[in-house]
Order: structure tokens, then C-alpha cells, then sequence
């Protein structure tokens, strides 16, 4: 019986394997225009292998705002509503990234970016 067992349990555990799920990986980015990031010592893969978070990518946001600008010569106005801003988060050359790979296909999330002395 526990000899079944085993054997059932390694099976599992084959049929996991095999399925390809999906996993965090972690990679160089080698050019950033156009997009090219080093996931191992002989892959490297192109911008259209992944799928990228406002986290990596420039991107716009609206923010609203309520306050008074100034200016030389003691002159004031009133900046008030809704406004975009242009947040500059695109990726940058020698950077190091976290991505998931989906499980059983060929794209890979960017996540974020892993900061210099993390991972």
C-alpha cells in the first residue's frame, strides 16, 4: 500500500512538473529600447515575450489637485481640478527585474523592478 502511495505521489508530482506552472524569475534588462532582458546565462528574450505593469513602463495618471503656485514678484494663482502627469517609469538598461512566467505559454509579466542590494 504505501508503495502505491509513493508511486501516486510521484506521479503527481511529474504531471505538476510537466504542466509547465507558472514561476517568478528574476532577469537583466540588456537593452531597453528596444526591449531585451537576459533571463538566464544563454536566454535573452524580446519585448514581445512580455507583458509590462504601470510599475515598468512610463505611463499617465490623473491626480486631482488643490493648491496656489508661486511665482517671482509675489504672484499667486489658484491650480485646481484634475490634471495628468507623466509618470517616467520605464526601464532602464542594466536594470534587474522580477517577472511570472505564465503558466504553460511563452509570456512573462514584469512585475516590478528590483532595487540595487535586493535579490
Amino acid at each position: 500500500m504505501a508503495n502505491l502511495l509513493q508511486t501516486i505521489k510521484q506521479a503527481s508530482a511529474e504531471v505538476v512538473a510537466a504542466s509547465d506552472p507558472s514561476t517568478f524569475l528574476y532577469g537583466t534588462v540588456i537593452s531597453a529600447e528596444p526591449l531585451q532582458i537576459q533571463i538566464d546565462q544563454k536566454t535573452i528574450l524580446p519585448a514581445a515575450f512580455f507583458v509590462l505593469t504601470s510599475n515598468v513602463k512610463d505611463h499617465e495618471v490623473i491626480m486631482e489637485v488643490d493648491h496656489e503656485t508661486e511665482a517671482a514678484e509675489k504672484h499667486t494663482h489658484g491650480y485646481t481640478g484634475e490634471k495628468t502627469f507623466l509618470v517616467k517609469n520605464g526601464l532602464k538598461d542594466g536594470e534587474r527585474v522580477i517577472l511570472i512566467k505564465q503558466a504553460g505559454g511563452q509570456k512573462y509579466l514584469i512585475v516590478d523592478r528590483i532595487k540595487e542590494g535586493e535579490g
